[in-house]
């Protein structure tokens, strides 16, 4: 992403960016959901797991402008991480012989992995033959799979003070990203425009993580009965929008990116990341609801923001200040609508 030419990221530059992240996220996925679900904390959990930690070596390698260099390990790393969690699934079968619900859910799951696996091969072959990669269609199948998958998963709840853990530490792993991401902000340029800039950058990460906070630590119910599927599903969106804030904010201070495409990228990822965020509300406690005026009252600060940030473009003093103003107002509506619910308890 942070390559490019005339001004813009190439379209195959942010395509692979985009397959690289959903796959990376999806393997965190499939991981957590059966370590929550079946993981004993055992020899076994941890040989696979460290397995998959050096196959992710290979992946992250693979990962660059010069991606066709690196196509074939990239590839049979990801197939093999697939085939080790779906391997998982099958040897926990012998554990689960009095329980049909759960025995159910691990083969499917495993069809649903091994698939994707299958794919994967499948998109290698393809791009050996023809010169093409589709990536996307692994990618795609697995999203639609676990989403369709729900319904069986409801059989099988999960331990959702741990899942919402697991997401929340994955999260706050990427503000650290997005914290390395601002540090060209900081040049040990001591004079106004340099601590205006890096301040803003910082006030936003700040923002950011706080509202993430807030929602974690205030509105979510960890008591929750439920299968995960739709809270795991919000936060690989949530994770990707702020791999792209992340992004965005480099980009904010590189002279080199056109100014609609980096403002259109930081808007984009602002607006992707708060909706999501708010798709959380099923997980809310009762008193933290969101109601419909609080709903329209964010898409107002949305639109708003939107429009701000496409009108004062070319004036950077100004757009990072909409871009800490937007950030601060989603984070005290969420603020208030916490606090006012504890003083109703």
């Amino acid at each position: 992403m942070h390559h490019v030419q005339d001004g813009f990221v190439t379209q195959s530059n942010f395509f692979a960016y985009v397959l690289c992240t959903l796959a990376v996220i999806q393997i965190w996925n499939f991981t957590t959901f059966y370590i929550n679900i079946y993981g004993r904390n055992g020899v076994r959990d941890h040989v696979f797991l460290f397995i998959n930690m050096y196959l992710l070596y290979h992946m992250a390698d693979g990962i660059s402008v010069g991606w066709e260099s690196s196509f074939y390990r990239f590839n049979i790393a990801w197939a093999l991480i697939l085939v080790n969690i779906g391997v998982q699934h099958l040897i926990e079968l012998r554990n689960q012989k009095d329980a049909p619900w759960e025995s159910l859910q691990l083969r499917r799951k495993a069809d649903i992995i091994f698939a994707e696996a299958a794919l994967v091969f499948v998109h290698m072959a393809v791009y050996t033959l023809t010169g093409v990669s589709v990536a996307y269609i692994p990618i795609l199948f697995g999203i639609v799979a676990t989403i369709l998958s729900g319904s069986l998963n409801r059989m099988v709840p999960v331990d959702f003070a741990h899942l919402s853990e697991r997401a929340m530490l994955y999260v706050v792993f990427t503000f650290g990203e997005m914290i390395i991401s601002i540090s060209s902000y900081f040049t040990g340029d001591i004079t106004y425009s340099g601590i205006y800039f890096s301040t803003m950058g910082f006030l936003i990460v700040v923002g950011l993580l706080m509202s993430y906070g807030v929602l974690y630590n205030r509105i979510i119910d960890r008591e929750t009965i439920t299968h995960g599927t739709g809270y795991m599903m919000i936060h690989v969106f949530m994770i990707f929008a702020l791999n792209n804030i992340s992004v965005a904010l480099g980009f904010m201070r590189d002279g080199e990116v056109d100014l609609l495409q980096k403002t259109v990228l930081l808007v984009g990822s602002m607006l992707l990341y708060f909706t999501f965020m708010f798709l959380t509300e099923r997980y809310a406690k009762r008193k933290c609801a969101f109601t419909r005026k609080s709903a329209l009252i964010l898409c107002g600060i949305g639109v708003s923001f939107a429009a701000l940030m496409l009108l004062f473009r070319e004036l950077m003093y100004v757009n990072i200040a909409i871009t800490v103003v937007y950030v601060y107002a989603v984070f005290f509506m969420l603020y208030r609508q916490a606090k006012s619910a504890e003083t109703t308890l």
